[in-house]
């Protein structure tokens, strides 16, 4: 496999692998390493059936249902992110970790296109150790310890998101999960830091009042996705994301109206953030 960087901050474009013809172990943790150093991998001109994409992802880890959106009909892990010609805003269409209103987030997520715009609908990821490394000693040891709260309830500030469950949903209310994580998470697998608040889902900061909590926020918000610390991926046909939810955010750029983008997505279970 050929694993090129593709920002100094963080992504990899990995080469040199057919996907359809299954992963062995030696790949697999080749691809785990890469994922470790990279926090999102990319891999382009990877044709999958369900099947196949659900094969690869059970190579990388436990694949796990969304709690929101109905699954492919047969493959219970696998749901369709996708904008519409008629929509505006995107699915998910902000800054974020996902599901960190989970007690136990997911480790990643992988995104497969299977529809793309004629341009547009790139996809941004933010380092969040690089972010945690640029921090001021002082303001490392002020967050030490805190505790952020995440709720799905304020997932809703995209509201495609809404229109997804009322036409595609689960039978779950947006506002049934609340989770408190350490602001400042571990990496299970590195030992490295990096930031766990997203303006997506934190609401508040354990222990502090929201007039308390709303600065300190609003600045690890504003900070944690500085340009140096992203990448951007074009996405192309059959082309697939895999990131690292512990260590990463994304942000899907909502520059294509009039198109459809269609993707298929698979989250892969984690572990409690510590």
């Amino acid at each position: 496999m050929d694993i090129r960087k593709v920002a100094g901050a963080l992504g990899a474009e990995i080469a040199g692998i057919d996907l359809s013809r299954g992963v062995t172990r030696e790949q697999a943790s080749v691809l785990r390493a890469a994922l470790n150093e990279h926090l999102v991998i990319f891999l382009r001109d990877q044709n999958l059936a369900p099947r196949q994409f659900l094969d690869f992802a059970e190579a990388m880890g436990e694949p796990i249902e969304y709690p929101f959106v109905k699954s492919l009909e047969g493959f219970p892990t696998i749901i369709e992110v996708k904008k519409l010609e008629t929509e505006r805003v995107n699915f998910g269409g902000i800054w974020h970790s996902d599901t960190t209103y989970l007690d136990v987030p997911p480790m990643g997520s992988m995104l497969l296109s299977r529809e793309i715009p004629p341009y547009g609908g790139d996809t941004l990821f933010a380092n969040q150790q690089l972010a945690y490394d640029a921090l001021s000693d002082t303001m490392k040891r002020l967050l030490e310890g805190l505790k952020g709260i995440s709720s799905s309830a304020k997932a809703d500030v995209s509201r495609t998101r809404e229109d997804r469950i009322r036409t595609d949903g689960a039978g779950k209310k947006p506002d049934d999960f609340v989770a408190k994580h350490p602001v400042v998470r571990t990496h299970p697998e590195t030992g490295r830091k990096g930031l766990y608040v997203n303006i997506a889902h934190t609401v508040g900061i354990d222990g502090m009042t929201t007039d308390e909590s709303a600065p300190l926020l609003d600045f690890l918000f504003r900070h944690q996705v500085k340009p140096e610390f992203t990448c951007r991926f074009v996405w192309s046909n059959n082309a697939i994301a895999f990131w690292d939810n512990r260590a990463a955010q994304h942000n899907p750029v909502n520059d294509y109206h009039g198109f459809r983008r269609v993707m298929q997505r698979i989250t892969l279970k984690g572990d409690v953030p510590r």
